[in-house]
């Protein structure tokens, strides 16, 4: 089969639109920012204003919001500070819903030809998967085809990306870049197959199941897809859908069953933590990461309780500032499994230093409390930095960013999360309507730290998914390639009406 497949521009239009403060005191810059990336901004401001990287400090608590726009810095912090410095008082920047369109980057058009050879029995013989998308004359373009290369078991497998450079605002990373628009079309393409072959979709992925990596010949670090789609069929009710196109009907409306495979990688990188036990009990965590509105400050907090054996309450967490221990930018899912192996590790070093200190208390279960006071201390705290394989790393435990550490893994093992999508969408082929009135999501993702974050997640997830394939497209006025729509009155997105009871399984297998 050969078909072919397009995906619209679309804008990430987080909750929080992008904002900075600014303030300069006694020549060194403070700045609040709304972004993914404290360490990123932090290094472009100072080397913006041949400043000390010291000597600016990058303040963002929380983040209502980013999908990938946040991760780069834009104009507004600079922009900020350059007239926070003339005027010599504080200033605020908020871009408005409309500058969002404009000024934070997009994911761009794509449009895709997947042509996939396979013997009688569903075997794949070769999959081909082009390409034509764009960017501006010397920046980021959406890699559809990454996926492609690894999902399924085919000998003959051929990816090209045709990128005209245009004069056009830069795409940038939005949820899943290249992922997302590549895996419509293989998933689409794939389901064709199964048309064409008479094959249930999922005996048709199952007959082309990878069980090592096929681009690099590796095993997968952990990958219980089967247990995804066998999950997913049954809470679904999938052995219900009838493979003859429009015989499922309720009243007026046209009823379809639909599934696709999920995958990406799971990224880690260097990341530092500090830990701090008072005297009082209490516990602070502190490291330069952001909560982007993931759930970082509750998971890092359970992390730290379940290390040092006290009640999670008694935890407090301190993110988004430079003067912290450095963290990786929060993008690409990696911030948890990154910064909680350096808050774990930092807990370790404590636990071992309260031992040590132990030896003046008599009793033998003295709490840290006791073994404080005892010791005259009002606080003990450890710091520790660990690498991708959440090793303890040699890399300095300071505010200022390492360089990233080479992952020993990656040679070993190749790094993925897996997950079956289960669909009902209900036609009015009257109306011309589409409704998506049901939907089942069951990811394999390793330990679930949080349930009810991660679920959150993947329900975000998969509304922002609804979003891309009925609803949301970047349309732009020829003439002077500003977008037509401009705000959320005409950039469609899902709300409430638009959102089906969305059930979600993780099959929590370390």
């Amino acid at each position: 089969i050969a078909e072919n497949y397009s995906t619209p521009t679309e804008n990430h239009h987080p909750m929080e639109t992008h904002a900075s403060i600014a303030n300069w005191k006694n020549g060194k810059l403070v700045v609040y920012d709304a972004t993914q990336a404290i360490k990123g901004s932090q290094a472009y401001l100072a080397s913006s204003f041949g400043l000390k990287i010291e000597d600016v400090r990058l303040m963002s608590p929380f983040v209502g919001g980013g999908f990938g726009c946040k991760g780069l810095i834009w104009q507004n912090p600079t922009l900020a500070a350059m007239a926070a410095q003339v005027v010599k008082r504080p200033v605020k920047i908020v871009l408005t819903r409309q500058m969002m369109q404009t000024n934070t980057g997009r994911r761009g058009e794509t449009i895709q030809k997947v042509s996939l050879s396979a013997s009688n029995d569903g075997k794949l013989t070769a999959i081909k998967h082009e390409n034509d998308t764009y960017t501006n004359l010397i920046d980021f373009f959406e890699p559809s085809g990454l996926t492609t290369r690894l999902l399924y078991a085919c000998p003959n497998i051929e990816i090209t990306h045709n990128v005209a450079k245009l004069n056009i605002g830069t795409p940038t990373p939005m949820r899943a870049p290249g992922e997302s628009p590549g895996m419509f079309a293989l998933e689409s393409a794939m389901d064709e197959l199964a048309h064409e072959l008479k094959i249930d979709p999922i005996k048709l992925r199952l007959t082309n199941y990878a069980e090592v990596e096929p681009q690099k010949n590796l095993a997968w670090s952990i990958k219980n897809l089967k247990e995804c789609y066998s999950v997913g069929a049954e809470k679904f009710g999938w052995s219900k859908r009838s493979l003859k196109p429009r015989q499922m009907r309720d009243g007026r409306f046209l009823v379809g069953y639909g599934m696709a495979t999920a995958t990406y990688p799971a990224y880690r990188q260097t990341a530092s933590a500090r830990v701090r036990v008072n005297s009082d009990g209490s516990v602070m965590v502190m490291s330069a990461t952001q909560d982007i509105g993931t759930g970082t400050y509750t998971v890092l907090a359970q992390v730290a309780a379940d290390a040092l054996n006290v009640d999670v309450k008694r935890v407090k967490v301190e993110l988004g500032d430079s003067n912290l221990p450095a963290a990786p930018t929060s993008g690409g899912s990696q911030s948890v499994a990154s910064v909680a192996p350096a808050v774990q590790a930092a807990c370790e070093r404590l636990k071992q230093r309260i031992s040590e200190l132990s030896k003046k208390v008599e009793s033998s279960n003295a709490g840290y409390e006791e073994v404080l006071k005892a010791n005259n201390l009002s606080s003990i705290e450890e710091c520790a930095t660990t690498s991708p394989e959440g090793q303890p790393s040699k890399a300095p435990c300071s505010p200022y960013k390492t360089d990233a550490e080479q992952n020993a893994d990656q040679q070993k093992y190749s790094f993925h999360s897996f997950g079956a999508q289960f669909a009902e969408v209900r036609v009015d082929e009257d109306l011309g309507t589409i409704r998506v009135s049901r939907f089942t999501s069951v990811h394999d993702i390793g330990r679930v730290l949080n349930a009810k974050t991660s679920r959150s997640q993947i329900y975000s997830g998969v509304i922002m998914g609804i979003g891309a394939a009925l609803m949301e497209e970047t349309l732009y006025d020829s003439r002077n390639a500003r977008p037509v729509t401009r705000t959320l009155a005409d950039y469609h997105i899902p709300v409430n009406l638009d959102v089906p009871t969305i059930d979600v399984h993780l099959l929590n297998i370390p």
